[in-house]
């Protein structure tokens, strides 16, 4: 998933590969790096953060990979298999929530497109602590594919102390600014998404988005069903004029039981460095 810019390719050789596996400077700085076959993970900390009468630890998930390989957003797009992140096992930790950069989308070789990262990525965590006077300590088992020419399974196991004193803070401010900001449906300037509504009835037909961007600015989007089990296409741009786009799909993926009407959708649009994620019930 953040997304991957130009100019930020880190390449992670056999021989970087040995380095990455070396011991952590400074413990509540980064974990170890977990070394896959063309992968590496590790756990990065930031600062306390609080907001009114919140308390949270700033973290991330940090991924190299190596030249050509990529990794999945959490809806992988046509083909491909989402992260898993799972902190069981964790002390003196409430929840974790997981800002997921804006991904990228590319050819998956099969006629249609993945969703993901290149090269480097850091998904932001905000870690809430039971009891925000103590120490927290992270224990990740991630699970991740990562694919170039095929697919592979890639796994780490990561733990971190969290202090609220990492010395990662700058990074992980940085790379917050790449996640979607959350706007709601027609609201903001730029880019924006102005209008969704369902053409057809009952559980079929197709979603209509109008979308507006600079003009000439390239625009891709992405929408998730209420739960991870919906499987909806990828939105295809049908027409553009001026600063708007239209893009459509035809409604499919739907599991058994559940309906399109009425449904909380996410919407969410890329364009260049600016990202925006819209959730709305669908008509």
């Amino acid at each position: 998933m953040l997304c991957t810019l130009p100019g930020r390719l880190i390449l992670v050789t056999a021989a970087s590969i040995g380095v990455l596996g070396a011991p952590a400077a400074l413990a509540q700085d980064a974990s170890e790096w977990d070394v896959d076959s063309h992968a590496a993970a590790r756990l990065i900390a930031g600062s306390k953060i609080k907001t009114g009468n919140a308390t949270w630890l700033r973290a991330g998930v940090e991924i190299k990979l190596e030249p050509g390989w990529k990794t999945y957003w959490r809806m992988p797009g046509d083909s491909g298999v989402p992260p898993t992140l799972d902190f069981t096992g964790s002390e003196n930790v409430k929840s974790v929530t997981v800002e997921w950069p804006a991904p990228e989308k590319f050819p998956d070789g099969a006629g249609g497109h993945s969703v993901g990262y290149l090269g480097h990525i850091v998904l932001p965590l905000h870690v809430a602590p039971k009891d925000a006077a103590k120490d927290a300590s992270l224990h990740l088992k991630l699970g991740y594919a990562i694919c170039k020419n095929l697919c592979v399974p890639a796994e780490a196991n990561l733990e971190l102390t969290l202090s609220g004193n990492g010395a990662e803070e700058p990074v992980l401010e940085q790379e917050e600014l790449h996640v979607p900001r959350h706007v709601a449906l027609g609201a903001g300037a730029g880019l924006s998404i102005r209008s969704i509504h369902r053409e057809g009835s009952g559980d079929h037909g197709r979603i209509v988005i109008e979308v507006r961007a600079p003009e000439g600015a390239p625009v891709d989007l992405f929408v998730e069903g209420p739960t991870p089990d919906w499987s909806l296409p990828l939105p295809e741009q049908s027409d553009a004029t001026g600063d708007t786009r239209h893009f459509a799909l035809d409604i499919d993926g739907v599991p058994p039981g559940a309906h399109v009407e009425g449904a909380m959708l996410t919407f969410t649009a890329v364009s260049g460095s600016d990202a925006i994620e819209v959730a709305t019930h669908l008509d």
